[in-house]
């Protein structure tokens, strides 16, 4: 579940455009598919690796490029470790400053270097960075026969590819893919997970962030139990076929000309697929954001545009120099439709630009929960000679009024949380709060 959510993040939230030329032997711009096939990774790739973070981060020419190394370094020696392979004499040099000598002195230390603990260090020192857009992907080929999984796609206590530290018990599915092994084990939404693997979710108020290994098994066993019942069973699911469906934009009617979108992530045409669900021009629409895990900038500002014209709806901002405003995209026809829009802590990145534009320039009302907090800023990709990528943004994410949502969210009007027994039952607790302020 969590290992699939990451993919979905990663394919949503970034873009791959960037500079058309590199320096030689270092990292190049991503314009298209990886090669299918490539060589190993060697200490090269490690090389190109560091100084594409160093060339091409949004803090990298101001980075202390010394604790990129020592993050590298602590990784490669853990993995080799895990292994039983750790090396006598396998010692971090001292490191100047200088990023050129100090990646002579590592690169020397590390000699040939060994596969898997390169492609761990290369992890780390992407991760090293802290920075919810920033990621070293290496793209496998599908598998034969087409995807699997055990079709729980979606959890309670999901926040953007993490689980929430500020999650509250109990952790509950949310989301359940039809026909798979789950579905086919009546798995339903709402279900509360008392146990994964013998893992309990909560260690007292807090969540247990391990509960994640459980989800990226290939064998998962559940203790579930139903909050409409109260009863508690336990299943094993085995990851089996499952189909998952491209992205669409869903509506309906609500009472009262109200009309209801669901929106699942800001996605290629995604603004014009929405503003089609609302030619009829109703006197409300309540916008469901919930799990809305973002994607291109564009879409959202085309979207905005449909409910406001002239509004800056964020900035883009580099290390150095002056901030860029995105502003609404002026040539929509305005709906003239009041708008109501529905966040929990899955609407991230792109979703989280366009709630905070709509909180900051007064364009409607946001309920359900604050927003993940994961919009630090989009990402360009960047090529390894091994054909893995790196995703770096190079401009940090900004509200319209300046403000940092990174990390934060966007706050809510009005608290409406979705919880077990809602799921289970089919109460939105979101959808009527819209509809009593309307």
């Amino acid at each position: 579940m969590i290992k699939s959510l990451c993919a979905a993040i990663l394919m949503t939230a970034c873009s791959l455009s960037a500079p058309a030329s590199a320096p030689a032997e270092r990292c190049t711009a991503l314009t298209g598919p990886p090669p299918e096939s490539a060589p190993p990774t060697s200490v090269n790739t490690l090389r190109q690796a560091y100084f594409c973070v160093l060339d091409n981060y949004y803090n990298g020419p101001a980075m202390d490029s010394k604790a990129l190394l020592k993050s590298a370094f602590a990784a490669y020696t853990q993995d080799l470790m895990r292994r039983g392979a750790d090396r006598p004499g396998l010692q971090l040099p001292e490191l100047t400053g200088n990023r050129d000598t100090d990646w002579a002195a590592f690169a020397k230390v590390l000699a040939a270097g060994d596969v898997p603990a390169l492609r761990a260090a290369i992890t780390a020192m992407v991760a090293g960075l802290h920075d919810n857009h920033a990621r070293a992907v290496r793209p496998t080929p599908p598998p034969e026969g087409g995807p699997t999984g055990t079709g729980i796609v979606g959890v309670s206590a999901q926040q953007g590819p993490q689980l929430d530290p500020a999650a509250k018990p109990p952790l509950f599915i949310t989301r359940v893919l039809p026909g798979s092994p789950a579905a086919k084990a009546d798995v339903r939404p709402g279900d509360i997970i008392v146990k994964a693997n013998g893992i309990r979710p909560f260690i007292g108020d807090t969540v247990n962030q391990s509960i994640v290994q459980a989800f990226t098994a290939g064998t998962v066993t559940l203790t579930l139990k139903r909050p409409t019942t109260g009863q508690t069973r336990t299943v094993e699911l085995r990851e089996g076929p499952i189909t998952r469906q491209p992205p669409a934009v869903t509506s309906k009617k609500l009472a009262n000309g109200v009309a209801y979108v669901q929106l699942p992530g800001f996605y290629e045409g995604a603004a014009d697929q929405v503003i089609a669900k609302l030619q009829g021009k109703p006197k409300a629409v309540v916008l469901d954001l919930r799990g809305n895990g973002g994607g291109s900038p564009r879409e959202v500002t085309r979207l905005l545009g449909a409910f406001a014209h002239g509004k800056v709806t964020s900035y883009f901002c580099p290390l150095k120099g002056d901030c860029v405003p995105n502003r609404t995209d002026d040539s929509v026809p305005l709906l003239g439709s009041r708008l109501i829009v529905l966040t929990d802590r899955g609407c991230a990145s792109a979703c989280e630009d366009f709630s905070a534009a709509v909180k900051d320039n007064g364009l409607g009302t946001l309920i359900g929960t604050r927003t993940a907090g994961a919009v630090s800023g989009p990402s360009d990709g960047y090529l390894l000679d091994d054909g893995s990528v790196l995703l770096l943004p190079k401009v940090r994410h900004l509200g319209p009024a300046r403000e940092i949502i990174d990390t934060i969210g966007v706050p809510v009007d009005h608290y409406a949380p979705m919880t077990a027994l809602d799921l289970a039952t089919g109460r939105d607790p979101g959808v009527a709060k819209a509809l009593t302020l309307l």
